[in-house]
């Protein structure tokens, strides 16, 4: 835990932060942010994956086999770590290589059959994760949370 989040975390049950603060919502963004990584990565962890493992596996299911450069984009995996996480699930047998016929420098990525069932299970684990981390929020709630940050998320993603 940083400093920072030991300083908002009650100990005599009074809030400790200024409502000045807590109106901010960039800095509610930033520490809940930090708590879902947390929690994310550390669900995930237990059934020996990472967040970025899933979301090759996701965009391979979706839109299907892909470059390094294209599945960098489709999942917000910088170019340079692409090929880390890829060796990952190439050694487990959840994707698969193959060079492209059509430029021999760069390779194919497939989703293997076991790739496919690993999928439904890391869903699974994903879903219960997402059940603790918005636990408050009745399912309208996190319906409207989720479409509120997909317009804001895709707001400054076109304009960055």
């Amino acid at each position: 835990m940083t400093r920072a989040e030991a300083a908002d975390m009650p100990d005599d049950g009074a809030r400790k932060t200024p409502d000045r603060l807590r109106r901010q919502a960039s800095r509610l963004l930033s520490q809940l942010t930090a708590r879902s990584d947390r929690l994310i990565n550390e669900g995930l962890a237990q059934v020996d994956a990472r967040k970025w493992h899933y979301a090759v596996l996701a965009s391979l299911q979706e839109y299907g086999p892909g470059s390094q450069a294209e599945l960098s984009r489709r999942s917000g995996i910088y170019r340079s770590d692409m090929v880390g996480v890829l060796n990952e699930l190439a050694e487990r047998d959840l994707v698969e290589r193959v060079p492209d016929p059509d430029d021999r420098r760069r390779n194919i990525i497939t989703i293997s059959a076991r790739g496919r069932r690993r999928l439904p299970r890391l869903d699974k684990v994903l879903d219960d994760l997402h059940d603790e981390l918005l636990a408050p929020l009745s399912p309208a709630e996190r319906d409207q949370l989720v479409q509120l940050l997909t317009r804001l998320l895709d707001h400054h993603t076109r304009t960055s």
